[in-house]
Formats: structure tokens, sequence, C-alpha cells
């Protein structure tokens, strides 16, 4: 049997994770020092709070998952005699997946006929929403290991994301802008538009000043990349700014027409953590990252 794991830091929540048959390792985060694991160390995300919170003026932190933890993930599948598939979000945002390896060279030597399979999604939060849950739905249908590994690797870089933050001290604290544009940013009103590229990094790839207005620009740069963007599904994140995705669903669906499959996800804490509250992103079917 496939076992198919997921990480929390791609906006899985237990709801969606029962849907598809995941289990689900939850991404820790820090606030004053003190570790909470989402979906273990409570069962619903408070957004609200949480993102009130950052606004007022906690600076939440990141961490590591141990390779204890990992294996306490893994090895009761092994033990049953059952295989893993693991689609996460980035290896290249996190030093998690060293003590990931590390669990696994340890599983490996105690269980050397079970499997660990990964797939890389090269994102995080709404863009491995969407990629994880077209794996998700090929899982359901019972589809091999070897044609999800297929699919992942022919398709995706055919995923893409665009989001912009509000309060880009946020991107400051995580290294996503430097000091200067995070300061100049806020007093000027502009925006940097964040893309996740095809080494899964977030890069810097264009500004805007205003809301609207970085919107907008967003918008034209999705349009430059989509694919057939409206028979595919297209996934709005944001953090606590549900004004703003609501706006940008009204200008998706002006330019590309009223019946398309639009989701909403809220960007789970531990990722929002680094991007803040008030911060609004789009992913969708491209022709390229």
């Amino acid at each position: 049997m496939l076992v198919f794991f997921t990480d929390t830091d791609c906006d899985i929540t237990p709801e969606i994770a029962k849907e598809y048959g995941f289990q689900l390792i939850s991404m820790p985060y820090l606030i004053n020092e003190v570790e909470t694991k989402p979906y273990e160390d409570f069962d619903k995300f408070d957004s609200k709070a949480f993102y009130d919170s950052l606004r007022n003026g906690v600076l939440p932190k990141t961490c590591a998952i141990s390779p204890a933890k990992y294996i306490e993930y893994f090895e009761p599948h092994f033990k049953e005699g059952n295989d893993i598939l693991y689609v996460h979000f980035s290896t290249a945002m996190s030093g998690t997946f060293n003590s990931m390896n590390i669990a696994i060279e340890d599983l490996k030597e105690k269980y050397p006929d079970r499997k660990l399979y990964t797939i890389d999604t090269k994102a995080i939060t709404a863009l491995s929403y969407l990629i994880i849950k077209e794996i998700g739905k090929l899982y359901k249908e019972g589809k091999t290991i070897e044609e999800l590994l297929s699919w992942a690797e022919e398709n995706i870089n055919k995923y893409a994301i665009y989001f912009y933050a509000d309060d880009l001290k946020f991107f400051k604290l995580s290294g996503r802008v430097s000091g200067f544009s995070a300061t100049m940013g806020n007093i000027l009103g502009i925006h940097p538009i964040i893309h996740i590229n095809e080494e899964g990094k977030m890069t810097n790839v264009s500004k805007a000043k205003g809301r609207i207005a970085t919107l907008s620009k967003i918008l034209t740069m999705v349009d430059d990349i989509q694919d057939d963007i409206a028979n595919h599904t297209i996934v709005i994140a944001h953090t606590d700014a549900i004004e703003l995705a609501n706006k940008l669903e009204e200008m998706v669906k002006e330019k590309y027409g009223n019946n398309l499959n639009i989701e909403y996800v809220l960007v789970n804490p531990t990722a929002g953590a680094h991007c803040g509250p008030d911060c609004v992103g789009i992913a969708f079917h491209a022709k390229h990252r």
C-alpha cells in the first residue's frame, strides 16, 4: 500500500487531508519562543486572531522539525509494510528537509524493503495547495506511484503564483527584501510582487504603488503566462485580507469570465509568519513558472 503524506505549509487542512486520504505533517512556528504545531496543538486555525497579533507587533519565527519527529510520522507506516509518498513544500525554503533526510537514513536501516518517494512542489502555500490537490485526485483514482511521479515531473512547472504583501517588515525579517526596500516601500506604499521560480525560491519580479494598482499589475503578469486558465482551478490566497481577495476575484472574473473554478485558501500560520497580514496572491495553470 502507498500512504500519501503532505504538510501544513501547503495550506492543507485536516478536512482536505481526510477528503483525499492524506497524512498531514505539521510545520511549527514560534511566538515568544513557544512552539506551536498547526492542527496538532489546535484543531482550527483562528486566522483572524493570528494575523491580528502580527498587526499588533508579534513577530513569529519558524523552525525545523527534528529527525525524531519525522520518524514519529513515518515509522508506523513502514512497520505496517507500507511505502510512503510525501508531496511537500519547496526544499529550497527550509532546512527541515535536512532533518527529514537524517530520519530516512535511520529508517532505511530498520526497514530496508520500504520506500519513501518524494515530490517537491517547488512552492509553498497556495501554489503547493493547487499542485497537491491535482496529485490527490490522481491518488484517489488509484494511479500508481510511477504515474504520480511522471505527472509531477511533467506538470509541476506548469503552475505559477504571484502575490504581494502589505507590510514589508515580515519579508525583511525573512530576507525576502532588503531593509531599505522594506522601509521605503512601507512609507511610499510600494509593493514588491513576489513569484516562485523553477528552483522553488521566492523572487521579487516587479513592484507597484497602491493596493489596486498592485493587483492590476499581478493580473497583467498572470495573463502573460497563463495557460487555458478558465478551464483549470484558480486559487486565491490571503492572510486575513478577504476584501482584497474578493477584489482580486472580481478582477479575474472581469478578465476571464464568471464561470471560473476559484478556490480561496487562508495562508497557514507558518508561511504567514514570513509574509505577514494583508498578503494576497493567485495560483494558476501556466505555460511555465
